[in-house]
């Protein structure tokens, strides 16, 4: 499918690793002169459009994936789902993401388009880096020269993307505690869908430190504990995170923020929980799913805080 008409709108669910790599792909499709509608902030409507489509198996950030999709679909000619398949060497991305473009055309009754470049840069990187790159290219119908200036203006802009979930506003006057939360960036950074956990935690006095506020070679460093690498890339970064701040005195506890039904975290987040027993690091365990209650979740995470103000006061 060539979208060589610039006028065409091209839909972007702002979901999954949109969280990750929105900004290069918007800055991308923009410099190549295509009208760019990204869907809006996650909301009880576009999680009940996704829970009613999605299976029933399917983890919450999937189901609000679809959601996303579903509310984009009247309203663009054309879908960009990226069929993700590894981001880094050594190491890949859950089947479900992969499996994402499939899934939502046979879930979405008319569907659009769907722009599924495959991306895998599990060997090698640049290679499938360029490989990426043109397919997208082809897809819209651009030629050689406008590419090169569009993935440069989209490097540029993911080198500044700065990863907080917006208006995010620390409590000053009693931050006394530095809380390191762990999780996928599209449950950390998305409002709705991560129940707004960091900004409660910020709230009560908490500076909050993400995984992204990490370079990839603290991950890494910090990932040389393990007995092997972690096969799935979010997992590994999350993991590397969760043993970087445990080796942190400044770092007063760790809550790590889960989805019901993933697989990954499942093993993840008992591993980083075992780690932190053992070296007496306070651990939070948050998951969620579609049912939960915020009035439940708001009790934990106080009762964990004032936990924390006990231990550095004590």
């Amino acid at each position: 499918m060539g979208l060589k008409n610039k006028k065409w709108r091209l839909g972007v669910p702002r979901a999954l690793f949109y969280y990750y790599y929105g900004s290069w792909w918007e800055t991308f499709f923009h410099h190549l002169g295509v009208e760019i509608v990204v869907s809006p902030a996650t909301c009880r409507e576009i999680m009940d459009l996704g829970v009613e489509l999605a299976v029933a198996e399917a983890c919450l950030p999937v189901k609000v994936y679809y959601g996303h999709a579903a509310w984009l679909a009247p309203r663009v000619d054309a879908l960009f789902v990226p069929r993700l398949v590894s981001v880094e060497d050594k190491s890949y991305i859950c089947p479900k993401l992969m499996g994402l473009p499939d899934m939502l055309r046979a879930a979405l009754k008319p569907c659009p388009p769907i722009i599924d470049t495959t991306v895998d840069l599990a060997r090698r990187r640049e290679e499938g880096l360029q490989s990426a790159i043109k397919g997208m290219a082809k897809a819209l119908g651009m030629g050689a020269n406008r590419v090169v200036e569009a993935v440069a203006a989209a490097k540029a802009r993911y080198r500044e993307q700065i990863f907080t979930p917006d208006g995010l506003k620390e409590n000053t006057a009693r931050q006394k505690l530095t809380v390191g939360i762990i999780g996928h960036g599209y449950l950390l950074y998305d409002r709705y869908l991560g129940m707004d956990v960091p900004e409660k935690v910020a709230r009560m006095g908490g500076k909050v430190v993400f995984p992204e506020h990490l370079t990839e070679g603290e991950v890494e460093e910090a990932c040389r504990q393990l007995s092997k690498r972690l096969y799935w890339t979010l997992g590994q970064k999350i993991m590397g995170a969760a043993l970087h701040f445990m080796d942190r005195d400044d770092i007063d506890g760790i809550i790590h923020l889960t989805a019901f039904g993933c697989g990954p975290d499942s093993l993840v987040g008992d591993l980083a929980e075992r780690y932190a027993r053992r070296r007496g690091k306070p651990f939070l365990l948050l998951t969620l799913d579609e049912h939960t209650g915020e009035a439940g979740l708001n009790t934990r995470i106080e009762a964990f805080m004032d936990m924390l103000y006990r231990r550095r006061t004590a």
